[in-house]
């Protein structure tokens, strides 16, 4: 991956998790004051949904990138090794279902956070 777009999605990941967590106070505060000035660009709830959609976004193209890798590398390793492609096969899958349950918990996670 060339590192201007590792840098790019390390960002873009970053953002995420800040606008997932950011306090209610905090929120709640700003809308407060936008309110007294005269409104408000995002209301509090609305940077909580916001935050809770980007992190599951992140979380599922994570999830999806690393079981394309899997793939990836297990296709290249049986075309190296095709007496292995059993065994690959085995722990590819075992893998790549570790990765879904991981990828899984966490957008539930995500989506909790939003209530």
């Amino acid at each position: 991956m060339d590192k201007k777009v590792s840098k790019i999605a390390l960002t873009m990941m970053v953002v995420g998790l800040a606008l997932l967590f950011v306090p209610a106070a905090v929120a709640q505060e700003a809308a407060t004051d936008a309110a007294a000035t005269g409104g408000t660009l995002l209301s509090a709830d609305g940077a909580g949904r916001l935050g809770g959609a980007i992190g599951a976004g992140l979380v599922v193209m994570g999830g999806a990138a690393g079981i394309g890798r899997i793939g990836g590398s297990a296709v290249e390793s049986m075309a190296r090794q095709p007496e292995a492609a059993g065994q690959i096969s085995t722990a590819m899958l075992i893998t790549a279902a570790l990765i879904e349950g991981a990828t899984l918990f966490a957008v539930v996670v995500a989506y909790l956070a939003l209530g």
